[in-house]
């Protein structure tokens, strides 16, 4: 009897399991999370309730970054966003030893080199807010309206290249996705596929 009981309560944990990690879905609660910024503070994104809240993975020594950055299409599309009220969260979830990693005054110096007009810097070295969020690329965009809910995902842009040139011409899916939000509409285009280096993430452990 007992070893029945055990074999039952073993089988509901696997059925809990993965509803626990459940996938970040479009017009669902996005994931909650918490972690350090780049001046020490604890940051959640419950703490942004009330707000449109962009997410970007970003990795300094990505190429693709470097396209979005040197060219100061990211700082543009943080600067309009921030100045419409919204939140800009940059996310670095490379582990030590890793190429895009930095803690503490290596990041802070890093934003002001970028002149970076986020509203904060998130520091994930273990990974935990971008598994949570099956961040892939960086770059690796995501849009989380006011009630809290995912409303886009995906690329920056349609033009999955590393060469500035590119950005002529090119569908900025995030400009689009706020403009969209903004407006008070449903996001026209609410998943496309990113692009750009793999996160290094560390071992999952």
């Amino acid at each position: 009897m007992n070893r029945r009981l055990v074999i039952a309560l073993a089988a509901a944990s696997a059925l809990v399991g993965p509803a626990a990690m459940a996938a970040p879905v479009v017009g669902q609660p996005a994931p909650a999370f918490t972690a350090v910024d780049a001046n020490g503070k604890t940051r959640s994104l419950d703490e942004f309730k009330g707000k449109t809240v962009v997410l970007e993975w970003t990795n300094s020594g990505c190429p693709y970054v470097r396209k979005h950055y040197d060219s100061g299409n990211m700082q543009g599309l943080q600067g309009q966003a921030t100045k419409d009220g919204m939140v800009w969260l940059t996310v670095i979830s490379s582990a030590p030893g890793m190429q895009g990693y930095v803690a503490g005054a290596d990041a802070k110096a890093w934003k002001a080199r970028e002149k970076a007009a986020h509203t904060g810097l998130l520091l994930d070295p273990k990974g935990v807010v971008g598994r949570a969020y099956e961040a892939k690329t960086t770059p690796h965009m995501y849009v989380i309206d006011k009630a809290g809910k995912l409303v886009y995902m995906g690329g920056i842009d349609d033009k999955a290249s590393s060469d500035p040139a590119s950005l002529k011409g090119a569908t900025n899916y995030v400009a689009a996705a706020l403009a969209d939000v903004k407006a008070g509409r449903a996001v026209a285009q609410a998943t496309t596929r990113p692009y750009g280096c793999s996160v290094k993430y560390g071992s999952a452990g």
